[in-house]
């Protein structure tokens, strides 16, 4: 039986697929929030070739100060991917209408997939409900899960319960450093907040990350210690 990821039909359109052999290098890389100082400094350590991928957990834009700078650099090179973050989600929905916004920056976010998935690897903002099929779930559960049971920072979280088949990455909640489990990879070490941008290295099972700065504060509680 193949565990690569499969939804219901409504998400299923709109979850891409790559072919992990296509590619060098695959890199997943956490929320950006809009700092692009520190995706230029990330992707340049990267040292990235045209036969590499980057693929971005959602979030690229809010919070930071320079959401269109973030758009135009993820949009101007093919080897960028991201899937939708629940940041991108409350522009499309009108919750949010940031006064940055462009013509056509609310149809690129609509563009970007609610999940990614290569070989048994799937990338989704938020998470997945450990006690449910990836059939069962709906768009906005994939774009802000964090347990279960509830939204908020008490946990338990949802990683904590998961134990596979697939390989999750993921971003939204925040971390003080990555989150490594076997079947979960939790990729928001806080960029934003003065924390660190943080990529995950497929090929060679490592995390690179650059040192960021504070461009909005944060509350010790809402920044989770993944021990």
């Amino acid at each position: 039986m193949s565990t690569k990821p499969q939804f219901g039909a409504d998400i299923e359109t709109h979850h891409t697929r790559f072919d992990v052999d296509r590619y060098e290098d695959i890199y997943v890389v956490g929320d950006v929030h809009g700092s692009l100082d520190a995706l230029k400094r990330l992707i340049s350590r990267l040292e990235l070739n045209n036969d590499d991928l980057v693929i971005f957990v959602g979030d690229l834009v809010r919070k930071g100060p320079d959401s269109p700078g973030v758009v135009d650099f993820v949009r101007a090179d093919p080897c960028l991917v991201s899937v939708r973050g629940n940041n991108e989600q409350k522009i499309l929905r009108g919750d949010k209408d940031p006064d940055w916004l462009r013509e056509g920056d609310r149809e690129y976010f609509e563009s970007l997939p609610i999940a990614i998935s290569f070989d048994t690897v799937l990338v989704v903002h938020g998470g997945v409900d450990p006690e449910r099929s990836l059939e069962d779930h709906a768009t906005d559960e994939l774009l802000t899960m964090r347990s279960p049971h509830g939204d908020g920072y008490d946990g338990p979280f949802w990683y904590d319960d998961y134990d596979g088949p697939h390989r999750v990455f993921f971003g939204h909640t925040v971390h003080d450093r990555p989150v490594e489990r076997e079947h979960a990879v939790g990729l928001d070490t806080g960029c934003v907040y003065g924390g660190e941008l943080t990529a995950y290295d497929y090929r060679n099972d490592e995390f690179r990350t650059v040192a960021s700065k504070t461009h909005q504060d944060r509350a010790s509680s809402k920044v989770v210690d993944p021990a």
